[in-house]
C-alpha cells in the first residue's frame, strides 16, 4: 500500500513537471492609450476584449498565450519575468517603468511594437532606438502596394513578393535603414508622394522591420490600423510569426 501510495506521488510528481513544460509561452499584449486611442483596441463598455486583442489570441493558439491588459502597471522589473515577451499597440507618454521594459528587452526579452507602438514615448530616447523609430506623421490612408524585401523570413515568405492592402500608411522619423532589417516598404508608385504629409526627402517608407537590442529580439509591423486588417490571415501570420521569433520560438 506505502509503495502504490509512492508510485502516485512520483507519477503526480512526473505528470506535473510534463504539464508545467507543456505551458505555451506566456506574451504581455499591452493596448493602454495615453494618446490617440484607435478603434482596434478600444474596448466595449462591458469590457470585454477588443478586436485586436481576441484575434491576436485566436490566432496565437499553438504558438504562445496572450495575457491582455490595458494596465500600465504590468510593465514592471518583476511582473515582466513572467512573459517570454512584451507586445505594445499603444499610444502617447506611458507611465510604465520604462527602464525596466528596456532592460528586460537587453537581457533576452522579446519586443513587438504594432502600429502605433511608434506613437509612443517620444520623451524616453532608449525607446525609441530600441524599437527603431518613432511616427512621423501618416501621409496615406487608402490601398497601397506593399514590397517584401525579405520572401524568406518567417514572417513573410506567405506574402510572395508584394501585395496589396488598404490601411493607414505610417512614415518615421529618427529612423535609419542601417540600423534595421527591412521586411516590408512602400511601393511608392502606388502613392502620391506629393502629398503634402510626406516629410522623409528619401522616399524610404519601411512598413515591418525586424532588430536585435543586446540579447533580445525586436519586430515591428506598421499595419494594423483598420479593423478589416485584423481579421486578414496575411497579417495575422506575420503578426503571430514576428512575435514568435522575438523569443527564439518556431
Amino acid at each position: 500500500m506505502r509503495s502504490m501510495l509512492l508510485c502516485s506521488v512520483v507519477l503526480a510528481v512526473v505528470l506535473g513537471s510534463v504539464a508545467q513544460a507543456a505551458k505555451p509561452p506566456r506574451v504581455l499584449f499591452l493596448t493602454c492609450s495615453a494618446g490617440f486611442k484607435h478603434a482596434v483596441v478600444t474596448r466595449p463598455p462591458d469590457g470585454s476584449l477588443s478586436l485586436a486583442e481576441k484575434q491576436l489570441q485566436a490566432a496565437a493558439q499553438g504558438h504562445f498565450e496572450v495575457v491582455p491588459t490595458q494596465d500600465v502597471h504590468e510593465v514592471t522589473r518583476e511582473k515582466l519575468k513572467a512573459y517570454k515577451a512584451v507586445v505594445f499597440y499603444t499610444t502617447g507618454e506611458l507611465e510604465i517603468d520604462r527602464d525596466a521594459l528596456v532592460d528586460y528587452v537587453k537581457d533576452g526579452g522579446g519586443f513587438a511594437g504594432v502600429h502605433s507602438a511608434t506613437d509612443t514615448l517620444y520623451k524616453y530616447a532608449p525607446y525609441g532606438e530600441m524599437v527603431g523609430g518613432y511616427f512621423n506623421d501618416h501621409p496615406w490612408h487608402q490601398r497601397v502596394r506593399v514590397k517584401v524585401e525579405d520572401t524568406r523570413h518567417p514572417a513573410t515568405r506567405h506574402l510572395g513578393s508584394s501585395f496589396e492592402i488598404n490601411d493607414e500608411i505610417y512614415q518615421f522619423k529618427d529612423w535609419h535603414r542601417s540600423a534595421v532589417h527591412v521586411l516590408l516598404s512602400l511601393d511608392t508608385s502606388s502613392v502620391d508622394l506629393a502629398n503634402p504629409r510626406v516629410h522623409r526627402t528619401d522616399n524610404d517608407f519601411a512598413l515591418a522591420w525586424t532588430r536585435d537590442e543586446d540579447k533580445g529580439r525586436v519586430f515591428y509591423p506598421s499595419l494594423g490600423y483598420e479593423e478589416q486588417v485584423w481579421p486578414d490571415p496575411r497579417f495575422l501570420i506575420h503578426l503571430v510569426s514576428g512575435i514568435t521569433l522575438t523569443f527564439g520560438g518556431k
